[in-house]
């Protein structure tokens, strides 16, 4: 059927664009950016798509089609029209966190109370981080979402640091994130604060592949699933924006029931390079659950501040908030790291303000500057800096030195192609560069202080979608690739 087909060429679009699913009432809508008229297409009923689906044999399976079906179309929250490998993959996630959230680890209230006051003294309610921490200590799944600078890793660490405080210190912990430099920030991090929190300062963190085992010859296949479960008390994953629909549900079957799953990430930021936005899921829909009595019994006072009409700050939890805890959800929200005009910048790009985002650039501001694109003085200083100090600590053979001067600059851009794209800008900053130098810079040749982001995993030699590094000199007359894990560069 004709319009089934339609539906069925639509849903693996969605996939291909990052969505698990295709909503059957808002076709239009996902070819909108193609740049095509869609209302000038003859475009059938969406009601005649979904019943046609519903009779597919696609989704039906049998004798008339595949044995097993390809497709599911599920009403609950649509309709919506899912590959089946996606749909059984959201459907473990949901499952396993559902059975997660039936009970509750037994705990020494007054214990936990103690390290709460030890490692969260701040008397101002409500502290979101003694939320965090207390429902990581007494559920079994917590979600920790805030942005830039609200303090997640510094929540981990005393996270960590509270567990162990309570249940000893040979409480196996299990660190990871989506890439290998994800990962070394996480461990240097916790790192960091050991000392003063008196946690153990070698726990090690990898990438969520090697934390599964990662087996060559199979993507999605791992040594540790639902038959050979992962060792570790209590298992903390950063960067969850990015672990896609597929890592996550291998993750779930993997991990012990009585085991700690802390998931930290911020869900406004870019999701993963397949298909899925789990965190951002999570945090929109989590869970149903009724928030554990002991839970008010720790922060109570956190938990009873009630917001004033129009306050949005993080002074008060809003009803929303309130139910998400119940969840295991808790959202940091005060910036530790930065405020002012990038802050308020950051929150109106976040929620699309586009007013909001212009009266901002225009203010004057000093921590922001807005100019015309013909003016790109002040950008051109800034990479030519760069690439002097990265070049020359990459001819010297200091891949430490190169990989922190590659750090102090970053050219973001919002497309891939055109005037705005990063093609456009990366040959103008080679261009530059290159001019400064009197060199000629090609991608096709290996050069000194060459800046590299890797887009496929290599397990082989464990660098990662996203790791950043730089081309340094060997020592030898020759060239090699340096790349940030954590304190001590990682050469490939």
């Amino acid at each position: 059927d004709e319009s089934a087909l339609l539906g069925v060429a639509l849903a693996v679009r969605a996939v291909r664009v990052g969505s698990v699913c295709l909503d059957l009432t808002r076709l239009r809508d996902v070819t909108a950016d193609d740049g095509v008229d869609t209302d000038a297409l003859p475009w059938p009923d969406d009601a005649a798509i979904v019943a046609a689906l519903r009779v597919s044999p696609l989704v039906l399976g049998g004798e008339n089609g595949p044995l097993r079906p390809v497709l599911v179309v599920d009403t609950a929250d649509g309709p919506l029209l899912y590959l089946q490998r996606y749909y059984l993959q959201e459907k473990v996630i949901r499952d396993v966190l559902a059975a997660r959230a039936l009970d509750a680890p037994a705990v020494d209230v007054d214990a936990v109370r103690r390290g709460l006051a030890t490692y969260f003294p701040d008397a101002e309610a409500p502290d979101r981080q003694r939320i965090a921490a207390a429902l990581a200590v007494t559920g079994w799944t917590t979600v920790i979402a805030g942005g830039p600078g609200t303090g997640k890793t510094h929540t981990v660490a005393r996270i960590l640091a509270l567990l162990t405080a309570v249940h000893g210190s040979d409480l196996r912990i299990g660190l990871a994130a989506p890439t290998g430099k994800a990962a070394a920030r996480l461990q240097e991090s916790v790192a960091e604060q050991a000392p003063e929190l008196g946690l153990r300062d070698d726990i090690p963190a990898m990438t969520v592949h090697r934390l599964l085992g990662w087996q060559p010859g199979s993507r999605s296949r791992f040594r540790h699933d639902a038959h050979n479960r992962l060792p570790y008390d209590v298992v903390v994953v950063d960067e969850t924006s990015m672990v896609s629909s597929t890592l996550m549900s291998r993750l779930m079957e993997a991990v012990r029931a009585d085991t700690r799953l802390v998931l930290v990430g911020d869900p406004d930021q870019l999701t993963s390079v397949d298909a899925g936005a789990v965190l951002a899921d999570l945090v929109a829909r989590p869970v149903t659950a009724a928030l554990p009595e002991v839970v008010t019994a720790l922060v109570g006072a956190d938990l009873g501040s009630v917001p004033v009409a129009g306050d949005s700050s993080e002074k008060s939890l809003s009803t929303g908030e309130v139910r998400r805890l119940a969840g295991g959800i808790v959202r940091l929200s005060r910036g530790r790291r930065f405020g002012g005009a990038i802050a308020d910048l950051a929150v109106a790009v976040r929620d699309g303000d586009e007013d909001e985002v212009v009266r901002l650039l225009r203010s004057g501001d000093p921590a922001v500057e807005f100019g015309p694109r013909s003016d790109v003085s002040s950008l051109e200083r800034d990479v030519v800096t760069t690439a002097r100090a990265v070049t020359a600590a990459a001819s010297s053979g200091d891949a430490a030195a190169a990989l922190s001067a590659l750090e102090r600059h970053r050219l973001l851009c919002a497309h891939r192609e055109g005037p705005s794209g990063v093609d456009h800008w990366a040959r103008w900053a080679m261009d530059r560069v290159g001019a400064d130098t009197s060199t000629f810079l090609d991608t096709s040749q290996w050069y000194l202080g060459q800046p590299l982001l890797v887009t496929t995993n290599d397990h082989d030699n464990r660098i990662y979608n996203g790791d950043t590094g730089v081309v340094v000199d060997d020592g030898r007359g020759g060239l090699i690739a340096a790349f940030a894990r954590g304190s001590t560069p990682f050469l490939v």
